[in-house]
């Protein structure tokens, strides 16, 4: 991971910002009546309404993206463009950190307001790999009475 003054992202949908804002400069919501809450909760940091699709800073402008759980509501054939605009804007050594519902096959399943999607690891992987993002370490989780947990931390290439 890249040691950096450079901003890093985390595009949060609803209220994840709380757990998270501290650990970065820069944050983009889905939800903007989060803004509100999240500007009082942790003044110094920048929130903003965002699209996944393009986030609006310049190819290769930030140090790192963590998106835990920032994806599980996207249709499948969503994730590659997101994943390869997450590595456009990650500057070649820099770091994502994803968080999601892992699964034996990509399939929906209901969450909260909209549906969520199930991810295998490798195929996550594989879409990461398309998007120039190395994939450095994986892990996943079960708990009791909870979905299968996986976390993956990537890095994106310098080509």
């Amino acid at each position: 991971m890249v040691r950096s003054s450079t901003p890093a992202v985390d595009p949060a949908s609803g209220q994840s910002f709380s757990r998270t804002a501290v650990l970065r400069s820069k944050a983009w919501t889905l939800c903007p009546p989060s803004i509100a809450k999240a500007q009082i909760v942790f003044p110094d940091v920048g929130f903003r309404v965002g699209e996944l699709r393009n986030l609006g800073v310049p190819g290769d402008s930030l140090a790192g993206i963590l998106a835990w759980y920032s994806l599980i509501h996207l249709q499948p054939v969503e994730l590659p463009a997101v994943l390869s605009e997450f590595a456009r804007c990650i500057m070649p050594g820099g770091g994502l950190l994803l968080g999601f519902f892992e699964g034996a096959a990509v399939e929906a399943f209901p969450h909260a307001v909209t549906p969520a999607y199930y991810w295998p690891i490798d195929e996550m992987v594989q879409h990461l790999d398309a998007a120039g993002l190395e994939t450095i370490e994986t892990q996943t989780r079960v708990d009791p009475g909870h979905r299968p947990h996986a976390a993956i931390v990537a890095r994106r290439t310098t080509t």
